[in-house]
């Protein structure tokens, strides 16, 4: 007797065709089939296209023209410069460094190297730069000002409050209005340097300015050859004492060379010639009182 086989009732799908069907309701399968396909078809005709050195050459082109149409059009055109805060000298130096060539589109414009063009200029503390409505790129500084004349080896220079380099001057009388530092490392000791000014400011009409000594202590220089020693430690204090002791005893007035305070235990001052005559002809009547 032999078995029956089973046989498919009229209509029925065969059994690949229901593998097949089971495996297109696959998710991974049926959107692989819809969109991985199409993507490999085009990937691949894209690759063949490109292929070739001269489309590649007129895909380029055409994304070089695409892009200068854009960068290029008015809205886009920085076409002048505006410069804010600045003396016309410095106006000038700025439009010298910032080596734009106008008009030149936004989108070529990187500010910040023009900006550190600008900053690296001597007398500019600040510098902003915006792009303005109109085409016009506005550059907003803050010049140093200069607040003391250094004369230095390679000449006279002018100085902020901290000790940067504002410009240079070719004279003294060029910036008469500027009291006067004298001395190597004196560009570094300038906060010092403008606290003794105002502490002698009682004797300002004299004062012919400051000298660093060994790159460690302050020197005041009067007229008729008079100087105050100051100390490297406490120098503003022992300046203050002085400028009291002149107000109530005319210290200064008198026939002294030299107030030394170096030594700030040890205070000394050192007379003039007038002053020492005399000291020795007060000495002799002493002595010469004495001996009779």
């Amino acid at each position: 007797m032999q078995p029956l086989k089973r046989k498919h009732a009229p209509g029925a799908p065969s059994r690949w065709a229901y593998r097949a069907e089971r495996l297109w309701l696959t998710p991974v399968v049926r959107n692989g089939l819809r969109f991985g396909v199409p993507v490999l078809v085009l990937g691949g005709l894209a690759a063949f296209y490109l292929g070739d050195p001269a489309n590649r050459a007129v895909l380029l082109n055409a994304g070089l023209e695409l892009r200068r149409s854009i960068v290029e059009r008015p809205e886009f055109m920085v076409s002048s410069v505006s410069i804010v805060g600045a003396s016309p000298e410095v106006a000038e130096d700025i439009g010298d460094v910032m080596g734009l060539d106008f008009p030149v589109s936004s989108f070529d414009l990187d500010l910040d190297p023009v900006r550190q063009a600008v900053t690296g200029l001597d007398a500019i503390a600040r510098a902003d730069l915006f792009i303005r409505p109109g085409g016009v790129l506005e550059v907003r500084v803050v010049e140093r000002t200069p607040r003391i004349l250094w004369r230095s080896e390679n000449g006279l220079e002018l100085l902020d409050r901290e000790g940067h380099r504002v410009g240079a001057v070719t004279r003294r009388g060029a910036r008469a209005d500027l009291p006067l530092i004298v001395g190597q490392g004196a560009e570094v000791a300038v906060p010092e340097a403008l606290a003794l000014l105002a502490a002698a400011r009682p004797v300002e009409a004299r004062l012919r300015g400051l000298v660093r000594m060994g790159e460690r202590r302050w020197d005041v220089v009067l007229d008729r050859g008079q100087r105050i020693l100051l100390p490297e430690e406490g120098a503003l204090a022992a300046l203050e004492r002085v400028m009291a002791l002149d107000q109530a005893e005319d210290l200064l007035s008198r026939d002294v060379v030299a107030v030394d305070l170096r030594i700030p235990a040890r205070p000394t001052l050192r007379m003039g010639p007038n002053a020492q005559k005399i000291f020795q002809e007060i000495k002799a009547m002493e002595l010469g009182a004495t001996s009779g």
